[in-house]
């Protein structure tokens, strides 16, 4: 087995490691006997969405959104039409923001794919911290010792609210999450995921990691996959101490 990870404008959207999640997804593929290849694709490159199995895009600036949001909006029916044909899509921080409606920041407005109905406005101070979440998706996080919280880190001023028809993919309990109000934090659309926490996510939260791997596998060859299991017995205790300490700092 194979698949194919299309990495999205690396030189501009890869803020506080997020790069990592990539590392994490092909070593894991790799531990298995599956062949992961990354395809990284920067301004001006076709998009060939036929052979992509897990689209992933980063965190960057406000300017760099700005830059990478113009060139996304002639791919935005492409994206669409893999998205809602299950396509596993994986977007961190300001690539969260721009899978929404807009952006708006300092009289600006910064297009979105729409791909989400959600839309993302600037704070007045930034969202920073550990983040401790429950998960909503219990498909993500089944394990026993991690068995529903997700743990990373926050840096952001945009505050992002979710429509109706889509929701958090988990619940804060130490953080600000989507906006510091709801108390929601990312989305889970279909196979898409949308997320504030870098640090990078996927080394911290293993199972995560082997949910994006698992859709990504099961579209690809139409049937249901069961991954072999890894040694994550140092991963699941260090996630474990984490969410013991930041949550012993909460209280």
């Amino acid at each position: 087995m194979n698949i194919r990870i299309a990495h999205l404008y690396p030189d501009l959207l890869n803020l506080y490691g997020d790069r990592g999640n990539i590392t994490c997804l092909q070593k894991r593929c790799s531990w298995r006997g599956i062949e992961a290849t990354v395809h990284e694709y920067r301004l001006g490159d076709e998009l060939p969405l036929d052979e992509t199995d897990i689209l992933f895009l980063g965190g960057g600036s406000d300017r760099e959104q700005c830059i990478v949001s113009e060139h996304l909006q002639g791919h935005r029916d492409a994206i669409q039409s893999y998205v809602e044909s299950d396509g596993v899509l994986v977007a961190v921080c300001g690539g969260y923001q721009l899978l929404g409606h807009s952006y708006q920041q300092a009289g600006e407005t910064i297009a979105g794919l729409s791909i989400i109905d959600s839309y993302t406005i600037a704070g007045e101070r930034r969202l920073i911290g550990n983040v401790v979440m429950r998960c909503q998706h219990q498909q993500l996080v089944s394990a026993p010792s991690s068995a529903t919280s997700v743990v990373g880190f926050e840096n952001h001023a945009g505050r992002t609210y979710l429509g109706p028809a889509h929701t958090p993919l988990g619940v804060v309990t130490q953080g600000y999450g989507n906006n510091g109000e709801d108390g929601g934090e990312g989305v889970l659309y279909r196979n898409v995921i949308g997320t504030y926490l870098h640090g990078p996510l996927f080394p911290k939260n293993p199972l995560l990691a082997d949910f994006v791997i698992r859709s990504a596998l099961q579209r690809k060859y139409s049937s249901s996959i069961a991954l072999s299991p890894l040694d994550d017995s140092v991963e699941h205790r260090a996630h474990d101490y984490l969410t013991r300490c930041r949550l012993a700092r909460c209280q």
